[in-house]
């Protein structure tokens, strides 16, 4: 909502700047996002008078001007215009100043060898218009050395403020007048609507027709015939309050429309008379009827949206733009002005769906008050009287216009109760009468009725804002909430939410980017993910493909995946922690991490590389987030197990499942079957990993929370290799975890680095190599330590898996 500040005090007898007006606007409640002050922006530019013009010397397109600038001492500029000429009068811009067409500081400068002290200025270059011919050409009577934004009548600030849809009032500057005239600033003087004596019945006749059903669609409507008017341009005050707030001038007729719609947050509409056929019918639209609206564009209507038609046709979408056919221009001479009351829902519903945004639209969706409906056509009609002549008819109503506020009965104390605030009885009662409440004092209760403007006053609590909002909220007192304990709070997040935080964290710093999917998929997809319960199908589904709550996050992301590919960005890594739904009891919703890999997406870096190949992502990668997730858990992987093969949707031969026993599943990971890809219609190959947060064991409980102090091993750590030959069945974590438990407390790591098969190892066996680091901590290992610690892991291999060390 724009305003000026001239245009306020037509209504707010004040002698506040618009500083001043932003700082009491900010603090009741009403936004203030910018204020567009010219007057300060345009303070240093001065009337002033080109004295001569001579020829640059060294340059054709140049004159060297003496500017007096009404200080007695002429002043050197070199200008560039064609225009610049002796005895013109002009605007002059001084060194050090801001020119907002150019983006520039002025400074003292020398062009073409010639000293220039300062700017005549095009309009372009104040950002009044896009004319940049020539320099500001003024008349001659101007007087110099005057600020040209006061002569210019420039100095009139734009101040723009967030109005919230509870506050409908505030879309008129006679209502945000009324606010801050409550709020103490100035005196509130919004002129009478007096009314005007028509000559005559309205010829033109106007009829609801709606089921009784549909009869608050339309629930009053007003139409008013001024004949003999002379619509052209509206007069130069009009036009540039429009310009001022953004709206560009058409004519008469419809500018006084708009400068209504903005002055008293009153909607109108004016037809051309001749150019209606008949009487005035507002109804329902027919399916397939089409308007040829005042943007030149065509809206193909439906049965939902209310229009105003003759007996031509469709001439106007209710509350929201006019028609072409019937729209005022030079040669209206009839004129049809109507102010009506339309439903907020359905005006919203309409414009949605023909994507009309106009201030009609804004104001009737949020509710206009009904009782300004025919002071509304009434201010219409005394400014076309005014500016285009005429003679009026007599206003003719169709429906009733009702006030729907009942009072509420108001506790005074309900103040002190809501906010802690204690006022005086007589200061909240001036408060709410200031805002046009209606108040009657019972003692400690009141009966209050709000105004017609205000549809956001429902009960108490709103009575309770509008005082303290007008009172001041500095004035409430800030106060701590009590301790609940005397020692320190307990935490307020739970182990799943520290972990869900976590977990997100850590697969974004792996280089996965966080994706938010639908919570629904359709059925097929949720039965090749191990759902399509019919417990969890949804009753209202909003699409047929989102039927079904998701057993699996891997749908969504994968689909993601493939969009991007669609689009060029085929190497894509995705992350997702949310909610999946293996039943509708509340232990079958979980949380489940996610991450998924397309194409060269490595955790190491994406794409082709020039000192190696670029590989497709594999298991591997999908292994090290889910191994690099559970670290930053605090999950001890040494205790979990790998299991080959994972779920139905994974490749067979290429994933595992990740369990602490049989009956302790954590989660999976590897390279997503084809099938799957083929009937999420994705191209691979993608690998995944999924971790249930809810199944991950909690930490183990420790005596403290002080960090164990820092120790560091005195003495050298020895590595040695190991390959063992076993059969080819053996998995490779088992030979690992029985070398861990040769010798745990020497033993610090243990590591694969080769696998063969082939030659020298025999039919259906394999070698594995192993990297064993010992880290004594009491003494350096000596060779007879080393062999020994050696046969035990050699032994302890053997027992768990059949292996033998291979020569």
């Amino acid at each position: 909502m724009k305003f000026t500040l001239s245009w306020l005090k037509d209504h707010l007898d004040t002698t506040a700047d618009a500083d001043e007006v932003a700082a009491v606007l900010n603090r009741i409640g009403l936004e203030v996002e910018g204020i567009d002050d010219k007057a300060k922006a345009l303070a240093p530019y001065v009337i002033a008078r080109v004295v001569s013009a001579v020829q640059h010397p060294n340059a054709d397109r140049l004159r060297v001007c003496m500017v007096d600038t009404g200080d007695g001492t002429p002043i050197q500029v070199v200008c560039g215009a064609p225009n610049a000429r002796a005895g013109m009068t002009s605007v002059f811009a001084p060194p050090g100043t801001y020119i907002p067409g150019k983006n520039i500081t002025l400074g003292k400068g020398v062009i073409r060898g010639v000293e220039s002290n300062g700017m005549l200025c095009s309009e372009a270059e104040l950002e009044l218009s896009e004319d940049h011919d020539g320099i500001i050409d003024l008349p001659e009577d101007a007087p110099v050395g005057t600020a040209y934004a006061s002569w210019a009548k420039l100095d009139d600030a734009v101040i723009e403020i967030a109005v919230t849809p509870d506050r409908p009032d505030a879309l008129g500057i006679a209502g945000i007048a009324r606010d801050l005239a409550a709020a103490g600033l100035g005196r509130l003087n919004t002129p009478p609507v007096a009314t005007i004596p028509g000559e005559g019945f309205c010829p033109v006749e106007v009829s609801l027709d709606f089921a009784e059903d549909d009869a608050h669609l339309a629930p009053a409507f007003a139409l008013r015939l001024v004949r003999g008017v002379k619509n052209g341009p509206s007069p130069d005050w009009l036009q540039k309050r429009l310009k001022a707030i953004g709206l560009r001038p058409i004519n008469a007729l419809v500018d006084i429309t708009n400068y209504i719609t903005f002055d008293r947050g009153r909607p109108l509409h004016v037809f051309d008379a001749a150019k209606v056929s008949g009487n005035l019918v507002v109804r329902r639209a027919q399916d397939g009827e089409e308007i040829l609206a005042l943007d030149g564009k065509t809206y193909k209507l439906d049965n939902g949206m209310v229009v105003i038609a003759d007996d031509k046709g469709v001439e106007s979408l209710a509350g929201i733009m006019g028609g072409e056919a019937s729209g005022c221009d030079e040669g209206t001479t009839d004129v049809l002005i109507e102010s009506a009351l339309w439903d907020a829902l359905n005006i919203a519903q309409t414009g949605r769906k023909l994507g009309i945004i106009t201030d009609a639209r804004y104001r009737f969706e949020r509710g206009v008050d009904p009782a300004f409906t025919l002071p509304g056509i009434e201010l219409a009609t005394r400014l076309v009287l005014d500016l285009c002549g005429g003679v009026p008819s007599e206003v003719t109503l169709a429906g009733v216009i009702r006030d729907s506020h009942t009072p509420v009965r108001f506790p005074w104390s309900e103040v002190k109760r809501l906010s802690g605030l204690d006022l005086p009885q007589a200061e909240m009662e001036t408060h709410l009468v200031a805002l046009g409440f209606d108040v009657d004092n019972q003692g400690d209760t009141a009966l209050v009725a709000a105004p017609s403007w205000r549809p956001d006053i429902e009960g108490k609590a709103d009575l309770a804002e509008e005082i303290i909002r007008i009172a001041g909220l500095d004035r409430v007192a800030s106060t701590p909430f009590p301790r609940l304990h005397a020692t320190v709070a307990a935490p307020v997040l739970t182990l799943l939410q520290k972990r869900t935080r976590l977990a997100k964290r850590t697969l974004a710093a792996r280089g996965l980017v966080e994706a938010v999917t639908w919570s629904f998929i359709s059925h097929d997809e949720a039965v090749l993910f191990g759902g399509g319960d019919a417990r969890l199908a949804l009753a209202n589904p909003i699409a047929a493909d989102l039927s079904d709550m998701r057993p699996n996050l891997i749908p969504g992301l994968v689909k993601a995946l493939q969009r991007n590919a669609d689009r060029g960005f085929a190497d894509v890594a995705l992350f997702e922690v949310g909610q999946v739904f293996a039943s509708d009891e509340p232990e079958g919703q979980t949380i489940t991490a996610v991450a998924v890999r397309r194409g060269t997406a490595h955790a190491a870096g994406t794409g082709r590389r020039w000192d190696a190949e670029a590989k497709p992502v594999d298991a591997f990668d999908a292994k090290g987030d889910a191994f690099g997730l559970m670290t930053a858990l605090g999950i001890a992987t040494a205790g979990v197990q790998v299991v080959a093969g994972g779920p139905a949707w994974y490749h067979p031969g290429r994933s595992a499942t990740l369990q602490f026993g049989p009956k302790a599943v954590i989660g999976a990971f590897g390279e997503l079957h084809p099938r799957i890809l083929a009937a999420l219609d994705a191209k691979g190959p993608i690998v995944a990993c999924e971790i249930t947060l809810d199944l991950l064991p909690p930490p183990k409980a420790k005596p403290t929370k002080v960090k164990p102090k820092l120790s560091l091993p005195d003495f050298q750590p020895v590595t040695r290799d190991f390959a063992f030959v076993v059969e080819a069945g053996v998995a490779a974590a088992d030979i690992l975890k029985a070398a861990q438990g040769a010798e745990r407390n020497l033993i610090a790591d243990t590591s694969v680095f080769d696998i063969y098969e082939g030659a020298g190892v025999g039919e259906g066996k394999k070698s594995v190599a192993v990297a064993v680091v010992l880290q004594p901590t009491e003494k350096t290992l000596t060779d007879q330590d080393i062999e020994a610690v050696s046969a035990k892991i050699v032994a302890a291999v053997a027992k768990k898996t059949g292996a033998t060390l291979r020569g």
